[in-house]
């Protein structure tokens, strides 16, 4: 549909996950130059975004990761200079980069998510710890983690009151919002979506607590991944259908990843992810890659996939 217009690629960004957008970016680039698209590389840190449209591309290629790249700001001005683009759109993005409004949907559609509790500025000075554990029905080890970062960014597992305390008050210092929830052992399980459609399960086995930032982007890290993941075929399937599902209420478009952890032999839904990325570690192509989805095929269906009022 979109074959040999200009292709914009929005990479780089000014977030904490800067780095990782530039290399998502230039993997997609890779891929959009063998299928003869007309590239532009656009970094927001050094032009402001005000300028996309000069460009006069057709299509904009959305690589940023992070705050401002896919909690739906950036989105929201796609749709306003009116130029399609890829991923989730402004909404649904969002309420999937926002841990507090997202996990209360999931709740509401009886999808099973780990026990939890919010607080933002507004309460950290005046809050009880003890209490908000007690009353939430928390038990340690508790995870504590920005409200608003991808790539396990702040991601703090606390395994007693007195760790838990003092990674709140490195945490309140530098966010305003923060969620507190029960760490769920088990397996890490995450599944691939690919529109309306997840298409596979992967299992990950990091070396290190848990898949942090390092076992996420480092090849030391030696993160052992297993493809298909390593559960009965009726769980599989069942992995699947619960993240279709939460694709869907979120209203998702494109590429997305929702991240599980299978305990007990239940599957406890963490997060959706609607801009994964796209680097030679990353999931989404792996598992597509075993579902015999080239890393190019895949690019390729996400420009044509790609649109206004998303």
């Amino acid at each position: 549909m979109y074959k040999k217009k200009k292709i914009l690629v929005i990479l780089g960004g000014t977030s904490k996950e800067r780095a990782i957008s530039i290399h998502t970016g230039l993997s997609c680039i890779k891929a959009l130059k063998k299928l003869k698209y007309k590239i532009i590389k656009f970094d927001p840190k050094f032009v402001p975004i005000t300028d996309i449209k000069k460009n006069k591309a057709d299509i904009i290629f959305n690589a940023l990761h992070g705050k401002g790249g896919e909690d739906g700001t950036i989105q929201s001005f796609f749709e306003y200079i009116g130029l399609p683009y890829t991923h989730s759109g402004p909404v649904s993005s969002m309420l999937a980069m926002n841990k507090y409004f997202s996990k209360k949907i999931f709740i509401k559609n009886k999808i099973i998510t780990p026990k939890y509790f919010y607080l933002n500025k507004i309460n950290f000075s005046n809050v009880d710890l003890k209490k908000e554990i007690k009353k939430n029905k928390l038990k340690f080890p508790i995870v504590i983690k920005p409200n608003q970062e991808g790539s396990s960014i702040g991601v703090n597992i606390c395994k007693n009151y007195n760790f838990l305390n003092s990674s709140f008050r490195k945490l309140r210092k530098k966010y305003n919002d923060l969620i507190f929830e029960n760490y769920i052992p088990g397996k890490e399980i995450q599944v691939a979506n690919i529109g309306n459609n997840a298409i596979g399960a992967i299992e990950l086995q990091p070396k290190r607590k848990f898949y942090d930032y390092d076992a996420k982007y480092k090849k030391s890290s030696k993160t052992k991944h297993i493809m298909p993941a390593d559960i009965s075929k009726k769980k599989y399937k069942e992995v699947l259908k619960i993240s279709e599902k939460a694709y869907k209420i979120l209203k998702c478009k494109g590429i997305a990843r929702c991240d599980f952890r299978f305990y007990k032999n239940k599957f406890y839904l963490l997060e959706v992810n609607t801009q994964p990325g796209m680097t030679s570690l990353s999931l989404v192509p792996e598992i597509a890659a075993y579902e015999n989805i080239s890393f190019t095929k895949l690019v390729k269906w996400m420009v044509n996939n790609a649109s206004l009022n998303r």
